[in-house]
């Protein structure tokens, strides 16, 4: 759970930006899309092991 406390001198765009920002660094919309629909656990393995070469790819 993200919480944003205001700060004196704080604006409304700040919070909204710091809120932002912290949603972002935690991931929490990318877990969200990644949930939106089910995967079956055989294409999840499939995803994953994909997601692991092409990461070791970008690696080099």
């Amino acid at each position: 759970m993200v919480f944003v406390k205001k700060q004196p001198g704080d604006s409304d765009d700040s919070l909204i930006r710091k809120f932002s920002r912290k949603v972002m660094s935690e991931g929490i919309l990318q877990e969200a899309k990644r949930r939106e629909f089910y995967l079956k656990p055989s294409l999840a393995r499939k995803q994953k092991q994909e997601d692991a070469r092409r990461a070791k790819k970008n690696a080099w």
